[in-house]
């Protein structure tokens, strides 16, 4: 990982390729397993794509469309924006052929993971979505745990939205997963996206090592920017004031499907 430690912030359309306003895969990241992916349609556009050894799921970030995967058809209403609240999504499995219209154009997420199982093709409604209430006060924010790991069924993948008002700290206390502890902690890489409510919004991501030599970024992030976390204490990301933030996490690693976290020492007091 060490060659790509300048490449863990990806400024927006930094790592655009074709209909892809962003495009992060293992191999572009460096590591194993997690991929991300921003689909830009124009009205009436069509987009076609082989999953390959991933599994992925198609999340609207902003309009509707429609995908065919596996001889099924799953219409996704999605939404007006990624603060106009949770949307349906659509599971893809590994080696299957997708192909995604919209009538009205829109962007789509794609989050991905290599993995090893084929799961069937599937449909997620919006309000089968937890959302879940995190921390108070300038820690207060919106989680959707939409592909959370005991939420959704996946092979590798999981993946949650966050809402931050603006002036909030999240992903606080700085925490990381970048070890396998039995019962206290899985090895799991992490890929941030950022989209901001207004025109010139902006906040701040901090990664810093867990280990000597390990990962370190303090970026002042803005709307389709993306911030790679191979290992690390991940935490806070800012929304600064007047400007609410929305993040994507996508994770996945080599271990079993599952979220467990260790909380920073030094930061971790009153906030367990």
């Amino acid at each position: 990982m060490d060659e790509h430690k300048d490449e863990l912030f990806v400024r927006a359309r930094s790592a655009s390729r074709e209909e892809y306003a962003l495009d992060i895969g293992p191999e572009r990241a460096g590591w194993g397993y997690s991929g991300l992916r921003v689909l830009e349609l124009a009205p009436g556009g069509e987009h076609s794509f082989a999953t390959g050894d991933s599994e992925w799921i198609l999340l609207p970030l902003d309009g509707g469309c429609t995908v065919q995967v596996e001889d099924r058809t799953l219409e996704l209403l999605g939404r007006e924006s990624v603060f106009a609240g949770v949307s349906d999504f659509a599971y893809l499995p590994r080696d299957a052929h997708a192909q995604i219209a919209s009538g009205a154009g829109g962007r789509f997420a794609l989050a991905g993971a290599r993995c090893e199982r084929r799961l069937p093709a599937r449909r997620g409604p919006a309000p089968e979505v937890p959302v879940e209430q995190r921390g108070s006060g300038v820690s207060a924010r919106e989680v959707r745990n939409f592909a959370a790991a005991d939420v959704f069924a996946c092979d590798r993948l999981i993946a949650v939205e966050v809402i931050t008002p603006g002036g909030n700290w999240s992903s606080y206390p700085p925490h990381k997963h970048d070890e396998h502890v039995p019962g206290r902690e899985s090895e799991l890489e992490e890929i941030y996206y950022f989209e901001f409510a207004t025109p010139r919004g902006f906040g701040y991501q901090r990664v810093s090592p867990s280990r000597p030599g390990g990962a370190e970024v303090l970026a002042e992030v803005r709307t389709g920017d993306a911030v790679l976390v191979p290992d690390g204490w991940h935490g806070p990301s800012i929304a600064a004031p007047g400007h609410p933030m929305y993040y994507l996490n996508v994770m996945a690693g080599p271990g079993a499907r599952e979220w467990r976290i260790s909380f920073h020492p030094d930061h971790a007091e009153g906030y367990r």
